[in-house]
């Protein structure tokens, strides 16, 4: 990994986000009790908050609704004119006048419902891509404790799972909003023209709305759980696809497929469960429609044969019922879509209503070109408030030196660079580049002025080329080839079949480790910042490797300010200041000549065959006691 921005904009998460306040998330939560606790007319909300910049189309969709359910409701009394109007009268003009509106209205509902279905699809289409672009964007703006804690497999089934979910709900939801007024249309029709019979047509209505009520705070637990269970699934599927190597390396195949059986069975029967629930309401349903056509047929029949009611009316009665109970079968099988999309909105919502712990000032401002002084003032910062890392650190480090920063593990040297580039924001003191508090300027800019190259290079599935320039789009061939020649990487790259077009494989696996590092190298001298932050750059490179970088190092720096963490004290020999941290405070300071001569930790390991303040682990205790031999 080399030059990395730190924010980014607002943009549309900013803007597409209600102006409410919305309870502050610190982490994602998967329980079902938490998700089950939120009220389902939030999620429709934010949906409809999400439409509103396609509203034209949808008023034209709504429309097209509305007239395929005027269609759907037509036929059936085209039927009743046709048999009392035209057929037992036998007045064939009629009849045939008839048999052209049914045409006609054939046409009418295939109009309809195709624009219905097209308008809504693209609709639901352009709401997904915003969602999915918000999702990406708030995961790219998140503080790093949030990716720190947060497992990459929970976040994919958030944004594809889940949003898989909410596409499928929002695709069927123009047929939802055409059944319910189908139900409407039905009623008012039928209590219009016999109220006695449709009241009798209507009859086992409440009790399906029972078996409704009881059936749907189960199956919304059992559709929730199943998403929780999928999310688990995910999350451990990616940690053994990302530490494959040492699976392998540890044989644990054969142990990790037993658990991952576990929680795919786990997944499985829950999903099972969520679909016996889904399906209860289907035998219900029709149940429910036998009997509301044979108390038609029953009452509706003995009415016709005492001559109070017309056959035409009892036939659009039968054919009504059928119709009411259709949409109300495909609003079941509807339902749980319902149930999934919900409990994948609340889970879509949250990850998105996620508070920025290191969000922009409303007066910020981009921080411009800076000569490249950077000081701490009197900073105290912990990843838990309760518990501060750093305590009262002052540092200064004026445009073009070197700063390198040495320490046992553990002691808060990387908490140091990464408030100097605001990963973080200090509890205490304040953090200054040229003058000017970190949290005064975007956290953008600060990325165009300040590059970083860590102990693991990370690069991507592109080429080499792109890799190189990945902060510096501007650059041209010639200035990716020149950096590489200066930190010498131009030698292995042509090397390669297809040179600086070679594509890399996940994190850079063709590559070696020292080669990925030259790389990261060389993506930071592309990038030109004024101040660079070197952390544990050349831990894992062999020594012929790290005499080649040093040679490289001396152009890299030549003009910038540096901050160097570095473990192998040969590295930061030349470092033109150089401090001892422990346990988050500076117990030493000085060039390196002076703190030999100072006699202090630096001094005794200087002087002892430790070669690294890994060698110490963090206990020093024993170091400055008095010289022991190195194991």
């Amino acid at each position: 990994m080399a030059t990395v921005a730190g924010g980014g904009k607002s943009g549309q998460s900013e803007r597409r986000r209600p102006a409410r306040a919305e309870e502050e998330h610190k982490e994602l939560h998967e329980s079902d009790e938490e998700m089950f606790s939120q009220l389902d007319s939030t999620v429709f909300k934010r949906f409809f908050y999400y439409a509103r910049p396609y509203k034209k189309r949808m008023a034209i969709a709504t429309l097209a609704v509305i007239g395929f359910t005027l269609s759907n409701l037509a036929t059936p009394l085209i039927v009743k004119f046709g048999i009392d109007s035209a057929i037992i009268p036998g007045d064939s003009g009629l009849l045939a006048i008839l048999g052209g509106l049914m045409i006609a209205n054939a046409a009418f509902h295939w109009v309809t419902n195709y624009l219905q279905r097209v308008l809504i699809s693209a609709v639901a289409l352009e709401v997904l891509y915003d969602i999915r672009a918000d999702m990406f964007l708030q995961i790219q703006r998140l503080a790093l404790s949030f990716s720190d804690k947060t497992p990459i497999g929970s976040l994919m089934a958030r944004m594809f799972g889940d949003v898989g979910a909410l596409q499928e709900m929002l695709e069927s939801s123009i047929e939802v909003i055409g059944d319910i007024l189908t139900l409407v249309g039905i009623v008012v029709v039928m209590l219009v023209l016999d109220f006695q019979l449709g009241l009798i047509a209507l009859a086992v209505m409440p009790a399906l709305l029972l078996i409704r009520f009881l059936w749907q705070p189960i199956a919304r637990r059992a559709f929730l759980r199943m998403r929780r269970n999928s999310s688990i699934v995910g999350v451990y599927l990616d940690q053994n696809v990302s530490g494959i190597r040492v699976v392998q390396a540890m044989n644990r195949q054969d142990e990790n497929h037993d658990v991952m059986d576990g929680k795919v069975r786990t997944f499985f029967w829950s999903a099972v469960k969520a679909s016996r629930l889904g399906g209860i309401l289907m035998p219900s349903v029709e149940l429910l429609t036998g009997i509301a056509l044979a108390l038609v047929i029953i009452i509706g029949g003995g009415r016709v044969l005492d001559q109070t009611l017309e056959v035409g009316v009892m036939v659009m009665f039968l054919l009504y019922v059928q119709r009411f109970f259709e949409p109300i079968r495909t609003l079941t099988m509807h339902y749980a879509v319902l149930q999934r999309a919900v409990a994948s909105g609340h889970r879509i919502f949250e990850l998105l209503d996620i508070p920025l712990e290191v969000p922009d000032a409303p007066d910020a401002r981009p921080i411009g070109d800076i000569k490249g002084r950077v000081e701490f003032r009197n900073v105290t910062f912990g990843y838990d408030p309760e518990r501060p890392i750093l305590r009262n650190i002052d540092l200064l480090i004026e445009p073009g030196e070197t700063l390198a920063i040495v320490g046992p593990t553990g002691s808060g040297k990387t908490s140091i660079t990464a408030l100097a580039h605001r990963f973080y924001d200090v509890q205490a003191g304040s953090v200054r580049l040229d003058d000017t508090d970190v949290r005064d300027v975007t956290q953008e800019s600060i990325g165009t002025v300040m590059g970083m190259v860590l102990q693991e290079p990370f690069l991507f599935s592109k080429s080499i080329f792109e890799n190189v320039r990945y902060n510096a789009r501007d650059a041209t061939a010639e200035d990716v080839i020149e950096a590489c020649k200066v930190i010498g990487a131009h030698e292995f790259i042509s090397k390669l079949e297809h040179g600086y077009d070679t594509v890399l494989e996940q994190r850079g696996s063709n590559l070696s480790v020292g080669q990925r590092q030259l790389l990261s190298f060389a993506r930071a001298l592309v990038a030109n910042p004024s101040i660079l932050i070197l952390d544990e750059a050349t831990a894992n490179i062999d020594s012929y490797t790290e005499q080649m970088i040093q040679r490289a190092l001396k152009k890299l720096l030549e003009g910038r300010t540096a901050l160097v963490i570095a473990h192998r004290l040969s590295t930061i020999r030349n470092a033109d200041k150089i401090v001892v941290v422990e346990s988050g405070k500076i117990i030493e300071r000085g060039t390196h000549d002076q703190l030999v001569a100072a006699d202090g930790l630096y001094a005794k390991l200087w002087t002892t065959t430790y070669s690294s303040f890994d060698d110490i682990a963090g206990n020093t205790d024993t170091l400055i006691a008095g010289p022991v031999s190195a194991t």
